[in-house]
């Protein structure tokens, strides 16, 4: 039998009295497919023989609560209580004999294959235009284990999963006010990933929220596997380098953006959730800095400041001042470098270049080798090839001190994605440095600077509150660069509704 889709890749039929024509589109809609369990039961009734098709996938499905909840209370016989004539059996079996809560009903074959693809169980009666989907999901996934990207000293250990279920719970967990809710949808043609939009009622602009609800029914797409491919498809301007959308693995830091005004998008099969929107600030903020001591924090945010201005800058300055201004350097130093490059045949910048891509090379690899092993070759694979390359001549001592200064600081970024971008626009800053020294630097740095101030996110300026400040910049700036006491950041920030901005009230 052919099966006839619409032009959203939906199956057209409906569900049918003739309990043999239903079996007989879903037996050729699941045709080879060996995990799949059916089975035709027949009932006898004083009202007469009743027929059910019961249709699961096997390893989606938790097999024991379908036989606990649906088979052994339609198969057991023996009844204390008379078929009431009145009823039909569809709706006797609904509501008396099935021992399941989240049970639902419905008329359309499209979302009851849909249900079985998620792993509920699909429950077809004879004579009856309608069926049970009863929630029987038991997907294969890893426990709840501490973040990895986002590791910290203090503050809790828990990280979201590839669960939908279990990131949502870890949110609920952290926010118990029925404000906050929960709007779920269905996203990719084939994948039919689902996601989830959770905030607060009472805070978020509802202008935010129509506004991110639009982006995601924009476009159309075979498949989402994962958070990421939803940032690329999410962002005002793909192009840009820097990253218009945050995302976490934290639970915490998650319901701090939802108490904000924000909005959290989960997505099923993804570690991670987004973080609508965001601000160029917000990638300098880890969770430590709000459980340690205020001026540890400050001094924490004031480090990552810092190592991102020498991600960007030092090796392209290197490069200037030694080509273009070496009398701006103390004589001794420039003998340093002199000496060091004695023996070097290659071009300062050619010698840059060189060992900021071995540095690349090695962290890449580190990424891809398993655990301990990365780790040791990010390690001795860097103080090997550094010092071979230095007793070869190929660079000097000076270059390999800057480009792991500059590793370094890259490290320091709390944000992976922010921190790749710095990594990104070092190269460009190299070039720059090389063919126009202090200028091109200066040049590279007012490109960045307008280019980040006509960047948003939703509506929000990147560059919030350095760019578009309102008149009260003492509650935008409080929790900046400088991140002041607890009890003192008494307002949200301005992601949140203008009324509804009090947070911390002195009893």
């Amino acid at each position: 039998m052919e099966i006839r889709y619409n032009e959203e890749n939906e199956i057209e039929y409906c569900i049918e009295k003739d309990l043999a024509k239903n079996i007989e589109i879903l037996e050729s809609l699941f045709s080879d497919w060996g995990d799949l369990v059916r089975k035709t039961f027949c009932l006898k009734r004083r009202t007469g023989n009743v027929e059910l098709y019961i249709l699961y996938i096997d390893g989606l499905t938790d097999n024991e609560m379908v036989e606990r909840t649906i088979t052994r209370p339609l198969l057991y016989e023996w009844r204390d209580v008379e078929d009431d004539m009145t009823e039909s059996v569809f709706d006797t079996f609904f509501h008396k004999e099935t021992e399941a809560v989240d049970l639902t009903e419905t008329n359309r074959m499209m979302e009851t294959v849909s249900a079985v693809l998620k792993g509920d169980t699909a429950i077809f009666v004879s004579g009856e235009e309608r069926a049970m989907i009863l929630s029987t999901k038991r997907y294969p996934t890893r426990s709840v284990a501490e973040p990895d990207k986002e590791a910290g000293l203090k503050g809790p250990k828990d990280s979201f999963n590839e669960n939908f279920r279990t990131d949502t719970a870890l949110l609920r967990r952290r926010i118990k006010d029925p404000k906050m809710k929960l709007k779920q949808g269905v996203i990719g043609q084939r994948s039919r990933t689902v996601y989830g939009l959770m905030y607060m009622e009472d805070l978020v602009y509802p202008s935010l929220l129509e506004n991110i609800e639009k982006k995601l029914e924009s476009f159309s797409i075979d498949g989402i596997y994962d958070s990421g491919m939803l940032v690329h498809l999410l962002e005002g301007k793909w192009y840009s380098p820097f990253p218009q959308i945050q995302t976490t693995q934290r639970p915490d830091k998650a319901a701090s953006a939802i108490l904000e005004g924000r909005v959290v998008l989960v997505v099923d099969n993804s570690p991670e959730v987004i973080i609508l929107p965001t601000t160029f600030n917000t990638f300098f903020q880890a969770a430590d800095d709000y459980y340690n001591r205020f001026a540890v924090g400050t001094f924490a945010r004031c480090i990552r400041y810092l190592a991102a201005y020498i991600t960007v800058l030092l090796p392209g300055l290197y490069v200037a001042i030694t080509c273009y201004y070496p009398q701006v350097l103390p004589t001794d130093f420039l003998l340093a470098i002199v000496g060091a490059r004695s023996d070097v045949t290659f071009p300062i910048v050619a010698e840059v270049l060189l060992m900021e891509l071995l540095f690349e090379l090695l962290r890449e690899a580190g990424i891809r080798l398993p655990g301990q092993m990365g780790n040791t070759i990010g390690v001795v694979g860097g103080l090997i090839v550094g010092q071979a390359a230095v007793d070869a001549a190929l660079v000097s001592t000076i270059v390999v001190i800057v480009v792991a200064l500059t590793a370094i600081a890259s490290f320091a970024i709390p944000n992976e994605d922010f921190s790749s971008t710095f990594r990104l626009l070092k190269f460009a800053m190299i070039f720059l440095g090389a063919v126009w020294g202090l200028y091109g630097i200066m040049l590279g740095i007012l490109v960045i600077r307008i280019h980040l101030a006509s960047l948003e996110s939703f509506g929000i300026p990147y560059m919030m509150p350095l760019t578009a400040g309102s008149i009260d910049d003492e509650i935008e700036f409080q929790d900046f660069v400088l991140r002041k006491p607890i009890f003192t950041m008494k307002d949200r920030p301005v992601y949140t509704r203008r009324h509804n901005r009090t947070r911390f009230r002195q009893k």
